[in-house]
């Protein structure tokens, strides 16, 4: 039989090499003992994923239905075993011999096949009142979720309708088979007693030597030291209610079915109340200052200060910081995301759009969410994602093919997607969404590839369009009047970083990039609104309430992507509702927030293009200043700042920040436009040497008037990561080089450093969790998290 199955595994490769359909059936077909020998192997090898019997798990789908979606001739499942799923986790055996494949295949077809309990047609009642009993008195909802609703204490039952009516009749009845309901890889239901007489029932989703991670039974988390732990023993108690045909009469089981058979696949289902209530509201969004061990936002807050009031950390003990834990993320690109931390779970992203939940405080992996890439743009540039939005029970990560996806942020799974562009346009999202009120604010990249920009608002629950803002305006709009000819079709004005807000103006501030052709000033003459600007929208309608342009009609790249911090500051003796700005074109800017009139910019770098500024801050520009083909020096070169986050101290009224005082080649050539491609009329070939050697490090600088208080001076500034000032009055900083540094907030010296071993692309932030403070950051693709020594806290 060994023999003969290798000459069919040959055959059956040629046959698939030469291209023809593979329509072999399994050679072990009528062998009676390659059940129980598929068994044996499937037991041992594919359990952790597709669980016991096959029933399926978060990490794998059921095999017990018949339908594979990689093929179910024999041999493509047979295929399927042998070299895996790329994109998936789904490994390739091919250590596995021939026999057990084919044992494999054998035992996979038997769980499909049905007994005479599945087969008899069962009755099927009324949906409507099944949906009742489901959320009801049925209590299938204490474990089970559809669309959101309900607990994930076992299997999503969302598409639970692709299965036959017998299979699903079987389902119901646990007590009949309780395989069925499938507790994942390694998680168990445990009673667990602590020190203090503290007791908790629950199912354990990861532990390790010193650590458990507990989902109760009302889905909360709880994560647990074990010395905390007096008992932990291992429940007896079943899943589900497994008396549930006893308790529910033949037509109340005929109606639970036929809403259960209707389930034929994930759907989108409004949920009232999804920004408030459990989870994260956003009443605690807009007071997210009071819950200084969290990080609730991209920026910390809606006031994008990135700023933690935490002082466990302090200026005295910093030099014994050391790691707490580190987690790998999938992949080799490096993470440039600022991870979130909401009652005691991490959120943090990496490309093309996947979504980990980690137990804030070692570490352990709660969920994973692992998307891949559906449409490649060959030309794509940048391809990261800087974080994650939370609001309700829900989590927005923006991928790099342009969805927005909405995932329960109790297990990970999809709740909705939302398609926003055209990957093979140019446009890409790399941003981290912003959660309002029942709303998602999102922008788009692609500043490089003759976009058209746009910011968009969706519904938190079922992700339906709300509004969208064009910041490159069409025939019609304000502000169409300052673009050439049809030049606006391709103006740019990408929207990816996260923007702030005031909930008590209700105004959304948003920054858009540069124009398209970045360079080529030929191709789009006029100011070229609304790029490198900052937008106050209203967030309910889109609508704009005022604007201001930082670089009109820009050649040099200087978009306006930096942070907008909102500020309470004194002007004239007087208090006002401010907005800072460190731009790239190498100013420090300050406009009241409220109408966005110009109060004053300050350069902290040096700077050739601005001679002044008028009565309403239009910027006098140098006419020598713009770009030429033969090529000129500028400074600032590349940008005084960049996006990377810095970070603002509301008390002692600082701005830390990355700067880098360089200068560059202002040159370019024509830009012609190719749907999808770069359009930015770079002229790499004409490069002046500088006059002056560059200067890049933090800086700090007085909020008031601009005057730099210090500098660090570093080697290989990150252009990307950004720095992180506490209450214990340390900044945060890091570096391409690797290191993260930790400076004086008074002085600027440093007082500590870590050699992470790989480029920083991320910004440092710092939660607390059980009266330790913690400071995170992203190293190539490890997320470090830091502390104090126990004895020095």
């Amino acid at each position: 039989m060994r023999l003969a199955a290798a000459f069919m595994l040959i055959a059956i490769q040629v046959t698939h090499a030469q291209g023809r359909p593979d329509t072999l059936a399994n050679p072990l077909a009528a062998d009676p003992t390659a059940v129980v020998g598929g068994k044996r192997v499937f037991d041992a090898a594919c359990t952790p994923c597709h669980g016991a019997g096959g029933v399926g798990s978060e990490r794998a789908p059921s095999l017990d239905t018949g339908r594979f979606t990689h093929g179910g001739e024999d041999f493509e499942i047979f295929q399927t075993i042998q070299k895996g799923v790329p994109g998936t986790q789904m490994p390739a055996f091919a250590s596995f011999s021939a026999d057990q494949l084919w044992q494999l295949v054998s035992y996979v077809r038997s769980l499909s096949q049905t007994d005479s309990t599945v087969t008899a047609a069962p009755a099927i009642g009324d949906a409507a009142r099944g949906e009742q009993l489901f959320f009801g008195t049925g209590q299938c909802s204490s474990c089970h979720e559809v669309n959101g609703r309900g607990l994930p204490l076992a299997a999503d039952l969302s598409e639970i309708g692709r299965q036959t009516p017998g299979h699903i009749k079987v389902g119901m009845e646990h007590e009949q088979n309780p395989r069925r309901v499938f507790l994942g890889p390694n998680q168990r239901y445990v009673d667990i007693t602590l020190q203090d007489g503290t007791q908790f029932e629950g199912l354990v989703k990861n532990e390790d030597s010193y650590s458990i991670v507990l989902q109760t039974l009302d889905g909360a988390y709880r994560f647990l030291d074990r010395r905390r732990i007096r008992t932990l023993t291992n429940s007896s108690r079943t899943l589900g209610p497994t008396d549930l045909a006893k308790r529910l009469s033949v037509e109340q089981m005929a109606d639970l079915l036929g809403y259960l058979t209707q389930r034929k696949q994930r759907a989108a289902v409004k949920i009232d109340g999804a920004s408030a209530g459990a989870g994260l509201s956003f009443n605690r969004l807009k007071n997210a200052q009071k819950e200084p061990h969290s990080w609730l936002t991209y920026w910390g807050t809606y006031a994008a200060e990135h700023f933690s009031e935490l002082t466990q950390i302090d200026r005295r003990n910093l030099a014994a910081l050391q790691v707490r834990w580190a987690v790998p993320m999938i992949g080799n690109l490096p993470v440039e995301a600022t991870p979130l931390v909401v009652d005691g779970v991490m959120y943090v992203s990496g490309p093309p759009g996947d979504v980990y939940a980690l137990d804030a405080r070692s570490g352990l992996l709660i969920w994973k969410f692992h998307r891949q890439q559906e449409r490649v743009n060959p030309f794509q540039l940048n391809p990261f994602n800087r974080g994650v939005a939370v609001l309700g029970q829900r989590v927005f990560v923006a991928t790099l093919d342009n969805s927005l996806v909405a995932l329960d942020a109790r297990s990970g799974r999809v709740l909705w997607e939302q398609r926003i562009a055209d990957t093979m346009e140019g446009y890409t999202m790399t941003g981290a969404p912003l959660a309002l009120d029942n709303k998602v604010i999102v922008g788009v990249s692609g500043g490089e590839m003759g976009i058209r920009g746009f910011i968009d608002a969706y519904d938190a629950s079922d992700g339906h369009s709300l509004w969208r803002f064009d910041t490159i305006p069409g025939p019609g709009q304000p502000g169409h009047e300052t673009w050439s000819g049809d030049s606006w079709k391709t103006g740019s004005g990408a929207t990816w970083l996260t923007g702030s807000y005031d909930a008590q103006l209700n105004l959304l501030y948003w920054s858009v990039g540069n124009p398209g052709p970045d360079f080529d000033p030929e191709k789009r003459q006029g100011d070229n609104l609304y790029s490198c600007s900052v937008l106050a929208l209203n967030p309910d309608t889109g609508r704009l309430v005022w604007h201001y342009q930082f670089s009109p009609h820009d050649t040099h790249d200087w978009d306006s992507n930096e942070d907008f911090i909102l500020a309470e500051v004194p002007i004239n003796g007087h208090p006002r509702k401010l907005l800072l700005h460190a731009d790239r074109n190498g100013f420090f800017y300050t406009l009241d927030r409220v109408t966005g009139q110009f109060i004053s910019a300050v350069p902290f770098v040096r700077q050739t293009w601005n001679k002044g500024f008028t009565a309403n801050g239009r910027p006098i520009v140098d006419p020598a200043s713009p770009a030429t083909p033969q090529g000129h020096r500028i400074l600032p070169g590349v940008g005084g700042t960049n996006f990377q986050p810095p970070s603002y101290d509301p008390v002692r009224r600082v701005l830390f920040l990355n700067f880098l005082d360089a200068e560059a080649t202002a040159s370019y050539q024509s830009a012609q436009y190719e749907r999808g491609q770069v359009f930015s009329g770079a002229h790499f070939s004409v490069r002046l040497p500088p006059s002056q050697e560059p200067v890049q490090g933090v800086m700090a600088l007085d909020a008031l008037t601009g005057r730099k208080l210090w500098t660090f001076p570093v080697t290989r500034l990150s252009l990307q990561a950004g720095v992180l000032a506490t209450r214990g009055e340390v900044v945060l900083a890091a570096t391409a080089e690797g290191n993260l540094l930790g400076l004086d907030a008074r002085t600027g010296r440093s007082l500590w450093h870590f050699q992470t071993g790989a480029p920083i692309l991320g910004a440092p932030m710092s939660y607390s969790v059980d009266g330790t403070q913690f400071i995170a950051i992203a190293a190539g693709n490890t997320l470090y998290s830091f502390a104090l020594p126990e004895g020095q806290r």
